[in-house]
């Protein structure tokens, strides 16, 4: 079973996104900041990280940055997953080593695709 790790500090984001993953029959895990992340992601990284943007303590950029870094067996995919829809906040997140990017709010279908995209289902 594949594992997906998410990262937010909304509750109700991460309770919503644990019961669609749940559906597809991925393995959820929960991070409330970058930091919390970075540390579950050294002790065994998941197949894939849906990652929010802005979150106290490390942001998901810093988190990205810190992650390039980290001595992992291997990359997890990265779905940035954000209210930022700019154009230059989605190269700035791609450019950082994110894979996919995803509005919020989302639904099954969207984020179905986007794991699709990353090849995790």
């Amino acid at each position: 079973m594949k594992n997906c790790l998410v990262v937010d500090d909304s509750k109700v984001i991460r309770k919503v996104a644990r019961h669609i993953l749940e559906s597809l029959d991925l393995s959820v895990s929960e991070a409330v900041d970058g930091q919390d992340a970075l540390t579950q992601c050294e002790a065994g990284a998941p197949d894939v990280v849906l990652l929010d943007w802005n979150m106290p303590v490390m942001s998901g950029m810093e988190f990205l940055e810190a992650l390039a870094t980290a001595k992992l067996e291997a990359r997890p995919k990265i779905i940035f997953c954000t209210t930022e829809n700019g154009i230059g906040h989605i190269k700035a997140a791609v450019e950082a080593g994110a894979d996919e990017y995803m509005m919020k709010p989302f639904d099954r279908e969207t984020l179905e695709s986007k794991l699709a995209i990353v090849g995790v289902i």
